[in-house]
């Protein structure tokens, strides 16, 4: 998908009309608060709109966002969030887990807001979170990440790549294709290093292949700082989203590195 879009972009460089000398220069006053880690207010609302939308496929579970560290060392203590418009501000309380529930505000929405937290770009990843509770340690419901990722697609979670790159990703890229379609690719995360990826339901059972690990293993030194999985690479899978012979009831159960006995 990344090299598509980076060959599609290439493509489309040529097409950008030059800019006449004698035209002047405009000048853009950026606040200083402002920062490619911000996401938009409208957009995370449009996720948790499709998330209610699509509740069936998790009906028992409830919506978060959880931000996560892109970048060896970063501190993710102390993390403070908060949604900013030309007049409202409001504090979004996380979670041990630096996770937040979404909050309607119509004041936010009307002023186009975002969400604003106390760290640079690059160094944190948000991700929508879908948990159905009482499910075993270990596992996740298929259905809850059928739905995570719709609603994470519609919020525009996706990596920070460069802006002109994300705007033709989500030309190419709906949230029907990513979630609905085998080489959609949407990155789902572990708490741990993780061994391997097992899918169960009654008697069926079947080991994710590896390359639906570690971020397919196709990431590179020169593509990984444009993946959110760039210091959670290790516990990175795909889930077989669209593959209906698996419903939705279906439990992906995790081995993780640290169990291996030594």
């Amino acid at each position: 998908m990344r090299i598509l879009t980076s060959l599609l972009l290439i493509s489309l460089l040529p097409c950008v009309p030059a800019v006449a000398q004698t035209a002047p220069v405009p000048t853009v006053k950026v606040d200083a608060t402002r920062d490619p880690v911000d996401k938009s207010y409208r957009k995370m609302m449009q996720g948790v709109d499709r998330f209610e939308r699509d509740h069936a496929l998790a009906p028992q579970a409830s919506l978060r966002f959880r931000l996560l560290p892109r970048q060896p060392g970063v501190d993710m203590q102390g993390v403070k969030l908060r949604i900013a418009g030309d007049t409202v501000s409001v504090p979004l309380p996380l979670s041990e887990d630096n996770s937040f529930a979404p909050v309607r505000n119509a004041q936010a929405l009307r002023e186009d807001a975002v969400l604003i937290a106390n760290r640079k770009a690059t160094t944190m990843s948000w991700r929508a979170q879908v948990i159905t509770p009482g499910l075993p340690p270990g596992t996740r419901r298929l259905g809850d990440l059928r739905l995570e990722c719709r609603a994470g697609m519609d919020s525009g979670l996706i990596s920070n790549d460069p802006a002109i790159i994300s705007w033709l990703s989500s030309m190419l890229y709906s949230t029907d294709k990513v979630c609905s379609e085998p080489d959609g690719n949407y990155l789902f995360f572990t708490d741990r290093p993780l061994l391997g990826v097992t899918l169960v339901h009654g008697e069926r059972r079947l080991a994710l292949p590896f390359k639906m690990l570690y971020a397919g293993g196709e990431q590179t030194p020169a593509s990984l700082p444009y993946c959110d999985c760039q210091v959670l690479l290790d516990r990175t899978y795909y889930a077989p989203l669209w593959d209906k012979s698996w419903p939705d009831d279906t439990l992906l159960e995790f081995d993780y590195m640290d169990e291996v006995a030594p």
